[in-house]
């Protein structure tokens, strides 16, 4: 796991740059309507958990690919 904390560091980052790109475009209304807390409690923590595990996953797909290629 500690050869792979950049690329998780990295996907935290995305996560919090697209999840919070995405709840206010997605839950915005919600939000600032003041819409209760129990109607959002499972969305907002799965737009910022999508991004990461796509984030993740394609840059350990990317240095998988490369180690296999013979580039890495």
């Amino acid at each position: 796991m500690a050869a792979h904390r950049p690329l998780v560091i990295r996907a935290i980052k995305v996560a919090l740059l697209v999840g919070t790109c995405l709840t206010l475009i997605n839950q915005s209304d919600a939000l600032f309507a003041g819409a209760s807390a129990a109607a959002l409690w499972w969305k907002i923590p799965l737009t910022y958990s999508v991004p990461f595990l796509v984030s993740l996953y394609s840059s350990l797909a990317a240095v998988r690919t490369g180690r296999s290629s013979g580039n890495g």
